[in-house]
């Protein structure tokens, strides 16, 4: 009897395991987006093949960055047919928005500037982790794990180097209360990342009062608010000579078009105002292996280089920024960074608007 039972024994441990082997492989394929085991690739990649499909709305230029980054990507999992659609941070948001209410959401993973604070705020993310963030400094990492940056953006002012010789160029914030910039500033009002960015920063940096007193002063400069426009067309209207200073604009845009002769450069006033673009996984997604497959890719080397490469400042540690642009993270060794993360812009925006309005009347 003790003999028969040894093999019933060990069958019945052999039939366990392979029941629980399989609780665990079903339970993975059933919440892909925060697997952890390791076989977690090997889940991922079973898991869509049988997808087939992903659909990814970003921000980024298509030309630029997003079509290299499908293409690179499909290269990698040909099994997967990648369809992106592009547009500005606000219209991703209101697609979304429109998706999530008539039950069909269509997008698999969301990317953009200022995107991601505005998903998360209306309930719409849902949690995900990459093994990809050991890469990207933690300071760039988000505790609840709703999003993860694919880009850094810094803000500073753009000037006209034939209108303005450095020397005269202002150097601080204090600087730009100088009689000489009266009626010669502009900004983006109504822009999570204009002039309502510029007040956080300093609320973040020098708090409230101090941050009022300034503005009132701020004021007598009359600063033009530009709106319903890109933010790219604030340093456009700098180079044509319309604007003698054009105020916390993404510092990389004068730098890549005096890269192509144009009378521009950039100026960084400490502190430094700093953002990332924001990767985010809606619920309701159809495609959730595909959809980390494309999270890990575009935080991975290959991914962050492809976006090195097009001018955006990667988050990975070991990618270089392009050296066009180098000027920026090198003046930055000199400068304080004061990083503004989603949290902080949906904490403080509406804020600083209203402190904008008090202050200024913007």
């Amino acid at each position: 009897m003790r003999k028969r039972a040894r093999p019933i024994t060990a069958l019945i441990l052999s039939v366990a395991f392979v029941i629980g082997a399989a609780s665990t492989q079903a339970a993975a394929v059933e919440n892909p987006l925060t697997y952890a085991g390791p076989d977690r690739q090997h889940v991922l990649i079973e898991g869509a093949r049988g997808e087939g499909e992903l659909v990814f709305y970003s921000a980024m230029i298509v030309n630029q960055a997003l079509r290299p980054v499908s293409e690179a990507f499909m290269k990698k999992y040909p099994f997967i047919k990648l369809t992106y659609w592009r547009a500005e941070s606000s219209g991703i948001f209101t697609k979304l928005s429109a998706e999530a209410r008539a039950g069909k959401v269509m997008a698999d993973v969301v990317e953009g500037t200022g995107v991601g604070e505005s998903v998360i705020q209306a309930g719409l993310a849902q949690p995900y982790a990459t093994p990809a963030l050991a890469d990207i400094p933690a300071a760039y990492h988000d505790p609840n794990n709703l999003w993860t940056p694919t880009r850094r953006s810094f803000f500073g002012a753009a000037y006209n180097t034939r209108l303005t010789p450095l020397a005269e160029a202002p150097k601080t914030y204090e600087d730009l209360l100088d009689p000489r910039w009266k009626g010669r500033l502009a900004w983006h009002a109504g822009s999570a990342s204009g002039a309502d960015l510029f007040v956080t920063n300093l609320r973040k940096n020098w708090g409230d009062e101090r941050t009022q007193d300034y503005l009132r002063k701020l004021a007598d400069q009359r600063v033009a608010g530009l709106s319903g426009s890109s933010a790219r067309s604030l340093v456009d209207r700098v180079i044509a000579g319309e604007v003698g200073l054009g105020l916390n604009i993404f510092a990389h845009h004068p730098l890549i078009s005096q890269a192509k002769g144009a009378p521009t450069s950039s100026i960084l006033m400490n502190p430094v105002a700093s953002t990332v673009g924001t990767m985010i996984v809606p619920k309701g997604i159809r495609h959730p292996h595909a959809a980390m497959l494309l999270v890990d890719f575009i935080l991975s080397r290959e991914g962050q280089t492809i976006l090195a490469g097009a001018g955006y400042f990667p988050t990975h540690r070991d990618v270089a920024t392009r050296p066009d642009i180098a000027p920026i993270t090198d003046a930055l060794a000199r400068l304080t960074e004061n990083f503004i993360s989603p949290e902080d812009l949906v904490k403080y925006t509406a804020t600083s608007e209203e402190m904008l309005s008090a202050t200024m009347g913007k």
